[in-house]
Protein backbone atom coordinates (compact mmCIF):
# COMPACT_ATOMS: atom_id res chain seq x y z
CA UNK A 1 0.00 0.00 0.00
CA UNK A 2 1.58 3.54 -1.37
CA UNK A 3 1.20 5.99 1.09
CA UNK A 4 1.33 10.05 0.78
CA UNK A 5 1.73 12.11 3.44
CA UNK A 6 0.93 16.33 2.66
CA UNK A 7 0.86 18.84 4.83
CA UNK A 8 -1.61 21.37 4.72
CA UNK A 9 -3.29 20.71 1.12
CA UNK A 10 -3.24 18.43 -1.82
CA UNK A 11 -0.09 18.89 -4.16
CA UNK A 12 -1.45 20.96 -7.54
CA UNK A 13 -0.41 17.99 -9.45
CA UNK A 14 -2.92 15.81 -7.91
CA UNK A 15 -5.66 14.17 -10.62
CA UNK A 16 -8.45 12.50 -8.69
CA UNK A 17 -9.63 10.72 -11.85
CA UNK A 18 -13.39 10.31 -12.24
CA UNK A 19 -13.80 8.81 -8.45
CA UNK A 20 -12.74 9.49 -5.55
CA UNK A 21 -12.63 7.81 -1.79
CA UNK A 22 -12.92 10.79 0.79
CA UNK A 23 -12.66 10.08 4.58
CA UNK A 24 -11.80 12.38 7.55
CA UNK A 25 -10.22 11.86 11.00
CA UNK A 26 -10.47 14.74 13.70
CA UNK A 27 -10.25 14.85 17.48
CA UNK A 28 -13.80 13.44 18.54
CA UNK A 29 -17.51 13.12 16.81
CA UNK A 30 -18.69 15.88 18.44
CA UNK A 31 -20.32 19.02 15.87
CA UNK A 32 -18.67 22.45 16.49
CA UNK A 33 -16.35 21.07 18.88
CA UNK A 34 -13.44 18.64 17.54
CA UNK A 35 -11.43 19.88 14.68
CA UNK A 36 -10.47 18.35 11.61
CA UNK A 37 -7.26 16.98 11.72
CA UNK A 38 -7.03 14.39 8.30
CA UNK A 39 -8.18 13.94 5.16
CA UNK A 40 -7.44 11.16 3.19
CA UNK A 41 -8.21 9.94 -0.41
CA UNK A 42 -7.26 6.96 -2.87
CA UNK A 43 -8.64 6.72 -6.50
CA UNK A 44 -9.20 3.20 -5.99
CA UNK A 45 -6.01 2.40 -7.06
CA UNK A 46 -4.34 0.69 -3.90
CA UNK A 47 -2.85 4.55 -2.57
CA UNK A 48 -3.53 7.05 -0.61
CA UNK A 49 -2.75 10.38 -0.01
CA UNK A 50 -3.12 11.97 3.45
CA UNK A 51 -3.32 15.53 4.10
CA UNK A 52 -2.76 16.52 7.43
CA UNK A 53 -4.31 19.82 8.59
CA UNK A 54 -3.04 22.30 11.12
CA UNK A 55 -4.81 23.47 13.69
CA UNK A 56 -6.52 26.53 12.94
CA UNK A 57 -6.26 25.95 9.11
CA UNK A 58 -9.21 27.21 7.33
CA UNK A 59 -8.46 26.51 3.77
CA UNK A 60 -7.17 24.14 1.93
CA UNK A 61 -7.53 25.47 -2.34
CA UNK A 62 -6.55 22.15 -3.97
CA UNK A 63 -8.40 20.03 -1.76
CA UNK A 64 -11.27 22.54 -2.05
CA UNK A 65 -11.64 22.39 -6.06
CA UNK A 66 -11.69 18.36 -5.98
CA UNK A 67 -14.38 18.27 -3.23
CA UNK A 68 -16.34 21.04 -4.99
CA UNK A 69 -15.43 19.74 -8.47
CA UNK A 70 -19.17 18.08 -9.57
CA UNK A 71 -17.89 15.96 -12.40
CA UNK A 72 -15.74 14.11 -9.67
CA UNK A 73 -17.84 11.14 -7.35
CA UNK A 74 -17.14 11.43 -4.42
CA UNK A 75 -16.59 7.89 -1.63
CA UNK A 76 -17.56 7.83 1.61
CA UNK A 77 -18.40 5.98 4.33
CA UNK A 78 -20.99 7.92 6.84
CA UNK A 79 -20.32 10.76 4.35
CA UNK A 80 -22.82 12.74 6.43
CA UNK A 81 -20.50 13.15 9.53
CA UNK A 82 -17.51 14.25 7.27
CA UNK A 83 -18.78 16.30 4.21
CA UNK A 84 -20.35 18.31 7.79
CA UNK A 85 -16.49 18.47 9.45
CA UNK A 86 -15.25 19.68 5.75
CA UNK A 87 -17.54 22.32 4.98
CA UNK A 88 -17.42 23.47 8.60
CA UNK A 89 -13.57 23.37 8.74
CA UNK A 90 -13.11 25.11 4.99
CA UNK A 91 -16.52 26.61 4.01
CA UNK A 92 -16.62 24.84 0.70
CA UNK A 93 -18.76 23.24 -0.73
CA UNK A 94 -18.67 19.19 -1.37
CA UNK A 95 -20.72 17.90 -4.76
CA UNK A 96 -21.67 14.49 -6.31
CA UNK A 97 -21.16 12.19 -3.38
CA UNK A 98 -21.82 9.09 -2.53
CA UNK A 99 -22.45 6.89 0.86
CA UNK A 100 -21.25 3.14 1.18
CA UNK A 101 -23.10 3.02 4.64
CA UNK A 102 -26.00 4.58 3.18
CA UNK A 103 -26.06 2.49 0.44
CA UNK A 104 -25.78 -0.14 2.94
CA UNK A 105 -28.86 0.17 4.82
CA UNK A 106 -30.69 0.26 1.48
CA UNK A 107 -28.68 -3.11 -0.06
CA UNK A 108 -28.44 -5.38 3.17
CA UNK A 109 -31.77 -5.26 4.74
CA UNK A 110 -31.27 -8.18 6.04
CA UNK A 111 -28.92 -7.01 8.44
CA UNK A 112 -28.40 -4.17 10.93
CA UNK A 113 -24.65 -3.86 10.85
CA UNK A 114 -23.13 -1.34 8.52
CA UNK A 115 -20.19 -0.80 9.48
CA UNK A 116 -16.48 -0.07 7.38
CA UNK A 117 -15.39 -2.97 9.16
CA UNK A 118 -18.36 -5.58 8.46
CA UNK A 119 -18.96 -5.14 4.91
CA UNK A 120 -15.41 -5.20 3.73
CA UNK A 121 -15.23 -8.42 5.44
CA UNK A 122 -19.09 -9.94 4.01
CA UNK A 123 -18.43 -7.95 0.69
CA UNK A 124 -14.59 -8.03 0.28
CA UNK A 125 -13.50 -10.55 2.16
CA UNK A 126 -11.20 -8.57 3.99
CA UNK A 127 -10.79 -8.06 7.53
CA UNK A 128 -9.55 -4.73 8.28
CA UNK A 129 -7.78 -3.33 11.13
CA UNK A 130 -10.05 -0.71 13.42
CA UNK A 131 -7.35 0.03 16.52
CA UNK A 132 -6.27 3.64 15.74
CA UNK A 133 -10.10 4.23 15.62
CA UNK A 134 -9.78 6.83 18.78
CA UNK A 135 -6.32 8.20 19.06
CA UNK A 136 -4.92 11.44 18.87
CA UNK A 137 -5.35 12.70 15.20
CA UNK A 138 -4.00 16.22 16.15
CA UNK A 139 -0.73 14.74 17.14
CA UNK A 140 2.40 16.53 15.19
CA UNK A 141 3.59 13.46 14.05
CA UNK A 142 1.12 10.59 13.19
CA UNK A 143 2.32 7.05 14.13
CA UNK A 144 2.87 4.27 11.20
CA UNK A 145 -0.02 2.48 12.80
CA UNK A 146 -2.39 5.92 12.37
CA UNK A 147 -1.85 6.27 8.82
CA UNK A 148 -1.60 2.82 7.68
CA UNK A 149 -5.42 3.22 9.64
CA UNK A 150 -6.22 6.40 7.80
CA UNK A 151 -5.47 4.92 4.42
CA UNK A 152 -7.44 1.41 4.73
CA UNK A 153 -10.00 3.46 5.53
CA UNK A 154 -10.32 4.98 1.78
CA UNK A 155 -8.69 2.71 -0.07
CA UNK A 156 -11.30 0.01 -0.65
CA UNK A 157 -14.45 1.99 -1.20
CA UNK A 158 -14.07 1.90 -4.48
CA UNK A 159 -14.57 -1.93 -4.45
CA UNK A 160 -17.34 -1.47 -2.16
CA UNK A 161 -19.31 0.22 -3.63
CA UNK A 162 -19.71 -1.99 -6.75
CA UNK A 163 -20.51 -4.54 -4.63
CA UNK A 164 -23.28 -2.91 -3.40
CA UNK A 165 -24.24 -1.45 -6.81
CA UNK A 166 -25.00 -4.85 -7.67
CA UNK A 167 -27.28 -5.81 -5.28
CA UNK A 168 -29.01 -2.26 -5.24
CA UNK A 169 -30.01 -2.65 -9.19
CA UNK A 170 -30.98 -6.32 -8.44
CA UNK A 171 -32.99 -5.24 -5.50
CA UNK A 172 -34.65 -2.33 -7.28
CA UNK A 173 -33.51 0.42 -5.11
CA UNK A 174 -30.64 2.23 -7.09
CA UNK A 175 -32.71 5.38 -7.70
CA UNK A 176 -33.50 5.82 -4.04
CA UNK A 177 -29.98 5.21 -2.84
CA UNK A 178 -29.13 8.06 -5.49
CA UNK A 179 -31.48 10.56 -3.99
CA UNK A 180 -30.19 9.87 -0.62
CA UNK A 181 -26.97 10.74 -1.85
CA UNK A 182 -28.01 14.27 -3.85
CA UNK A 183 -28.85 15.58 -0.31
CA UNK A 184 -26.67 14.54 2.19
CA UNK A 185 -24.79 17.66 1.45
CA UNK A 186 -28.08 19.41 2.90
CA UNK A 187 -28.57 17.03 5.63
CA UNK A 188 -24.66 18.00 6.77
CA UNK A 189 -25.50 21.54 6.30
CA UNK A 190 -28.47 21.36 8.67
CA UNK A 191 -26.45 19.17 11.22
CA UNK A 192 -24.22 22.69 11.07
CA UNK A 193 -26.84 24.56 11.70
CA UNK A 194 -27.58 22.88 15.37
CA UNK A 195 -29.99 20.14 14.13
CA UNK A 196 -27.94 17.48 13.93
CA UNK A 197 -30.31 15.48 17.51
CA UNK A 198 -33.33 16.28 15.16
CA UNK A 199 -35.47 15.10 12.84
CA UNK A 200 -37.02 17.90 11.07
CA UNK A 201 -39.26 15.28 9.00
CA UNK A 202 -41.36 14.47 12.38
CA UNK A 203 -44.77 15.54 13.10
Amino acid sequence: MLLRLHKGDLPESYNPGPEVAVDTETMGLKQGRDRLCLVQLSTGDGSADLVQIDAGQDSAPKLESVLGDASVLKLFHFGRFDIAVLKRSFGCAVNSVYCTRIASRFARTYTDQHGLKVLCRELLGLDINKEQQSSDWGADKLSEEQLNYAAVDVIHLHALKRSLDEILEREGRAQLALECFAFLPVRADIDNAGWGNKDIFAH
